[in-house]
């Protein structure tokens, strides 16, 4: 193991999520899950998204699952039904949820998210206080996948949910281990910005298309961002894995060309990275271009080194300071208002 990979093992110990919080997510999705199977025609439960796929970072801010409708229970649901839109629905399930979830979880409020239910807790473990998202999915009289909620738009939409956390969790298990790594520091990577270009999902994707077996984490990284921006910069948008709903959109607000720029400069660094693997210098400094958040420039590491030393108050040399030429000494200073040096 190189240089670069320890720079990338370094990060994600940065971005890992407590296993406490985590705990605590899965057990509100599968209370929220049980209590859902009473609702009136209840075909089953799923659980999706980042807590599914093994790829949530820090802090833990939800979990994500659906509820499967059984459209012969609601003919007038949906486009292939009477063409009722999913929002009185999702307000009849979210008047089960709460009562419910509050017997558990007094300070629980069920309020709505794009896509159906969502319910808060109120009750924040280790700074963290973790949202289950739930979505009222209906089955399709044609095609695969399921009808699901846009409640901003009134509509129902095809997807499936279900088929994703397959794909995702495919594979052989270091296929997967390195897939969900990956995942997880391009996420890191992606809300360096304040306007990702991508959801998480969108990053999912693109992961499960040019990560393949027997690559490394690195190497992984790089196929990502030198694939999706070879692909997008075609002008065509990334497909759906399941291959059930449309093409993934970026990010409302953020352009193809940022988008395509932003991934071509992180693939341009990892290959940096990579090619001088045994030079450290090299890889922060590439590695600093991608994870600026996370990777110091190794000039900063040196200046932040630097002043560490001066801080202690006691005389050093140059050559202590990282500076070059003939070796002085430096004399000790102190800060004002501080004491003086003895």
């Amino acid at each position: 193991m190189g240089h670069t990979d320890d720079y990338l093992n370094t990060i994600r110990g940065k971005i890992a999520a407590d296993d406490t919080v985590l705990a605590e997510a899965r057990d509100r999705l599968a209370l929220v899950r049980e209590i859902a199977m009473d609702f009136p025609g209840a075909l089953r439960t799923y659980p999706s998204g980042s807590l599914a796929q093994f790829t949530v970072n820090h802090p833990v801010t939800d979990g994500d699952g659906g509820l499967v409708l059984n459209r012969v229970h609601y003919p007038d649901l949906g486009p292939e039904g009477g063409g009722k839109t999913p929002n009185d629905i999702a307000d009849e399930l979210c008047a089960l949820l709460g009562p419910e979830i509050r017997q558990t979880y007094p300070r629980a409020r069920c309020g709505k998210s794009k896509r159906g239910p969502k319910i808060t807790f109120g009750e924040p473990i280790k700074g963290q206080d973790p949202s289950v998202d739930l979505v009222v999915a209906l089955t399709r009289r044609e095609g695969s996948g399921l009808w699901i909620p846009n409640l901003d738009m009134r509509r129902w939409e095809a997807s499936d949910p279900e088929q994703h956390v397959a794909l995702l969790n495919g594979g052989t298990e270091s296929l997967r281990r390195t897939r969900r790594r990956a995942i997880r520091l391009l996420k890191a990577w992606n809300k360096q910005w304040s306007s990702p270009a991508f959801s998480s999902f969108h990053v999912s994707a693109m992961a499960l298309e040019y990560i393949v077996a027997g690559m490394g984490l690195a190497a992984a990284l790089h196929a990502v961002f030198d694939g999706g921006a070879t692909f997008l910069a075609t002008g065509c948008n990334t497909p759906d894995p399941a291959g059930v709903s449309k093409p993934l959109k970026l990010v409302d607000g953020i352009s193809r060309e940022v988008a395509v720029q932003r991934l071509r400069g992180a693939a341009t660094a990892m290959a940096e990275a990579i090619e001088h693997d045994d030079d450290e210098i090299k890889v922060q400094s590439a590695l600093h271009r991608v994870f600026r958040d996370y990777v110091d420039t190794p000039m900063a590491a040196k200046l932040a080194s630097a002043v560490a030393v001066l801080r202690t108050g006691r005389p050093v040399t140059t050559v202590a300071l990282g500076l070059g030429g003939t070796a002085a000494a430096v004399p000790a200073t102190r800060a004002y208002g501080g004491p003086r040096p003895q």
